[in-house]
């Protein structure tokens, strides 16, 4: 994957499917997956996709509180936790096989799983990100100025929570979909055609990648800070498993495609909101 030219991510996620369609038979019935989403804490994450939406107009040149309350309003209507999990459910019955699915709850619904999922859903949820940004590089100063092996440990975590090395082009893809939907709607106006809007982001793609690691590494360090050395390792040779890479390879499938299907959304949506009165 990692030597393909990017791709739209509706495809990258349909051979996403496919694989998995191939490889094992599917999950037994859709109440089994939503037991998924709960149990891996996956519901929430896709929850937290809502937060994000705060941060688009910056990409357009815009700000949220140009729009006041429709924003909110429109945020919270494009991104319903019932629409996304839905389409979560309609993807993973589909693509989620009942041994992948066994392995995942078999882990997360252990006591240590179950303490995972739920510092995860609190960060998920968290929209004070300035404040987990600050005490997490300063966590991630501290471990490296003693030494500490919880640093390659937090390394190899990240690492295996995206195994197939997506995140960045998938971010891309979601961007450029959502620049060219706003284009499109007439929200704004854009110089670059599509080629060139690619060509850009792919130059800046190393910038990207290390920004991702390195507020990544705070992010783990500020989330797991309760969990001692042994659980983290424990945590990080969970997510190595084979089984386990290939869940989260079809997880962060999913959720990008539904951020890349919801941030569409937003652009269209977008040329119908006016600017609050009081500007």
């Amino acid at each position: 994957m990692r030597v393909l030219k990017l791709i739209s991510l509706l495809v990258f996620t349909a051979v996403m499917m496919a694989s998995f369609n191939a490889s094992a038979a599917q999950a037994k019935d859709r109440a089994e997956v939503e037991r998924f989403l709960n149990v891996t804490g996956f519901d929430v994450s896709l929850d937290s996709i809502r937060l994000s939406a705060k941060s688009a107009p910056m990409m357009l040149g815009l700000d949220a509180d140009d729009f006041g309350y429709q924003w909110t309003l429109l945020a919270n209507d494009i991104f319903a936790s019932e629409i996304m999990r839905e389409m979560a459910l309609d993807m993973l019955s589909e693509a989620l096989s009942a041994e992948l699915l066994e392995h995942a709850v078999g882990f997360y619904a252990s006591e240590l799983g179950e303490r995972l999922v739920e510092v995860e859903n609190a960060s998920h949820l968290s929209d004070d990100n300035e404040l987990k940004s600050e005490s997490g590089e300063a966590i991630v100063d501290g471990l490296i100025r003693i030494g500490s092996p919880r640093i390659e440990l937090l390394k190899r975590m990240n690492a295996a929570s995206d195994a197939a090395g997506t995140s960045v082009r998938a971010i891309q893809e979601v961007q450029v979909r959502f620049l060219m939907a706003a284009a499109g709607a007439g929200v704004i106006e854009l110089s670059l055609d599509e080629a060139d809007l690619r060509e850009m982001l792919r130059n800046e793609e190393a910038e990207l990648r290390f920004s991702l690691q390195a507020s990544g590494l705070a992010g783990a360090a500020y989330t797991y800070q309760a969990f001692s050395d042994s659980e983290v390792e424990e945590y990080t040779k969970a997510l190595e498993n084979p089984k386990m890479q290939k869940i989260y390879d079809l997880m962060n499938a999913v959720q990008f495609s539904i951020m890349a299907d919801r941030y569409e959304e937003l652009a269209v949506r977008m040329a119908t909101l006016q600017p609050s009165e009081d500007l």
